[in-house]
């Protein structure tokens, strides 16, 4: 397991490279909000793109879906969001610090954070529930008639559009809708960097399915979002699938798993796997007296498909990747600061370095990046010494760099560099552009 200082260092990293600032600096920020910077909002555009093509695009049974974040209050009530969406919510009179109650071992005291609420001598209230939604109004008079919410969870878009979906795309079950979306919570204990926000993004897929398969289906999507991961380079040591308990359970659900990572807090959460029966149909079903069912031609039988759900968290999946990439080398003179990131998730795929500022090195680098710039995201640099180029890449996670140099000019090659080994080859400066993107396209297949 990754210790907390190596947490520290990667948020330290993180806002000094350009990947995550705490949102709102200049006037003292907002508790546990983030704002991607340049490398950030590129490394998570790669998770979600990654996400999508496994999701979507290479498979033919699953369709997208973009709602809307602003749903008829009706959806929620009729969800069990406003009635049951609550944490327990309990109050210190001494330190005025407001903690979840079924979190007490794992959080501090805000006076002293050497001990748990109410081990400072001060009294907890009793616990009572507080709604994790967010509020808003919609027109200009603030009312209970114009209340709304911000959504908590992008599912029930997908439910509320099952046969709008399911008539247009011509789908039949097993067939899934997948969305990738902005969720808002309003949790009571947010923190740990980008682990728990109150604002973040969602990678949902609705799985629609014959009541009867539905056990298949679980078992296969447990598997298929667990293997994701490795795919995408996480040490398989750092992850399990952890099955609920019955008493851990939904009220929609009889069977769910968590994919859970080893981070530098324990092991947590990154998506979960939940078969959420045909609750959501037929409760929006009976609540909006519209027929969210399927009706089978061959048997023709109306059915209400049960639904199998893996819901990932974009902002904890790129935590994930983030931190499991995070490593220190020893060499001989200095120690190499380096992610290994997945090349389909670095934000840069390659660098072109000019070994000097002159000699037409700089021309002939610049004509590869326009070139380059194409078909992959790169970057430019001609700034400092060629050694504290690469490890600037490196701390980025730039699988390639590419300089050019005196014998470019003699025979028309240049040197690749590769970030993990260090590996130096030449290749053809004609050819450099197919070689990374190869590199790229092709690792990890």
């Amino acid at each position: 397991m990754a210790s907390q200082d190596t947490m520290a260092k990667l948020v330290s990293l993180g806002k000094r490279r350009g990947f995550v600032f705490p949102a709102s600096e200049i006037y003292g920020g907002l508790a546990s909000c983030w704002d991607y910077g340049p490398l950030g909002v590129e490394l998570k555009r790669n998770v979600k793109d990654a996400w999508w093509r496994s999701m979507v695009q290479e498979r033919s049974d699953i369709v997208g879906l973009d709602s809307a974040i602003l749903q008829s209050p009706k959806v929620w009530q009729t969800s069990g969001h406003v009635e049951n969406f609550t944490d327990p919510l309990v109050d210190c009179k001494k330190c005025k610090g407001r903690f979840r109650a079924d979190h007490l071992a794992d959080l501090q005291c805000l006076e002293k954070p050497s001990k748990r609420p109410g081990e400072c001598g001060g009294e907890l209230t009793e616990p009572r529930s507080f709604n994790l939604m967010f509020k808003t109004f919609v027109g200009p008079v603030e009312d209970e008639a114009s209340v709304t919410y911000l959504r908590p969870e992008t599912a029930q878009g997908i439910f509320t559009n099952f046969v709008n979906v399911q008539t247009a795309a011509r789908m039949k079950p097993p067939f899934g809708i997948a969305q990738i979306g902005k969720s808002f919570r309003n949790e009571i204990t947010p923190g740990n960097y980008l682990f728990r926000t109150r604002e973040f993004e969602q990678m949902e897929m609705e799985f629609f399915v014959p009541p009867e398969d539905w056990e298949k289906w679980y078992q296969e999507w447990c598997d298929i979002r667990l293997q994701w991961y490795k795919d995408l380079g996480v040490r398989p040591d750092r992850l399990r699938m952890r099955v609920h308990d019955e008493n851990e359970l939904a009220h929609y659900s009889n069977a769910c798993s968590d994919v859970e990572y080893e981070f530098p807090f324990g092991w947590s959460e990154l998506e979960g796997v939940a078969s959420r029966t045909d609750f959501d149909l037929k409760r929006h079903s009976e609540a909006s007296g519209k027929h969210l069912v399927y009706f089978d031609s061959q048997t023709r039988e109306h059915y209400t498909p049960y639904v199998i759900e893996p819901a990932a968290g974009c902002d904890r999946a790129t935590l994930a990747f983030l931190v499991d990439a995070y490593d220190e080398e020893e060499l001989e003179k200095d120690t190499r600061v380096l992610l290994r990131l997945h090349p389909r998730l670095a934000p840069i795929k390659a660098a072109v370095l000019p070994l000097v500022k002159k000699e037409g090195m700089p021309e002939r680098a610049r004509n590869i990046e326009a070139a380059l710039r194409k078909r992959l995201p790169c970057f430019y640099d001609q700034a400092g010494a060629i050694g504290k180029r690469y490890r600037r890449m490196d701390e980025v996670g730039t699988p390639l760099c590419i300089t050019v140099d005196g014998q470019t000019a003699e025979d028309g090659t240049v040197t690749v560099r590769h970030r993990d080994s260090m590996e130096q080859v030449r290749v053809s400066e004609d050819q450099v552009v197919r070689y990374v993107v190869e590199h790229i396209e092709g690792e990890g297949d």
